[in-house]
């Protein structure tokens, strides 16, 4: 007979982060991960993931200089942090973490 082997489910909890300013993102991505290595939580990441590029391009003008145009860009960073197994602990210091205005944060948690 063929022995079963135990598997054991993990659970993670994914944190994506995005954000305008790339020195905002990587405090913030620090801040995240100070806390969830104090109360002791196994980390993977962070994993910088592409940055988004939003193009825009509008005339200078209004009527009869057709052909200049100006071109504006947003840049968006994005970083991804797993935290494996977290405890309940974890998930209440991260909630109560006090980030900066313009750092935008997703938390899922997957099985």
């Amino acid at each position: 007979m063929p022995k079963k082997k135990e598997e054991v489910v993990q659970t993670k909890l994914r944190i994506r982060i995005r954000s305008y300013d790339h020195k905002l993102i990587d405090n913030s991505v620090k801040q995240i991960i100070d806390t969830a290595i104090r109360n002791g939580a196994e980390i993977v990441g962070p994993i910088p993931l592409p940055t988004e590029f939003k193009r825009y391009t509008v005339n200078r003008s209004t009527f009869i200089f057709k052909d200049a145009r100006e071109q504006f860009e947003l840049r968006i960073h994005k970083r991804l942090i797993d935290i494996l197994n977290p405890s309940q602990k974890i998930i209440e210091s991260l909630s109560n973490l006090n980030l900066p205005a313009g750092v935008d944060i997703e938390i899922k948690m997957t099985s």
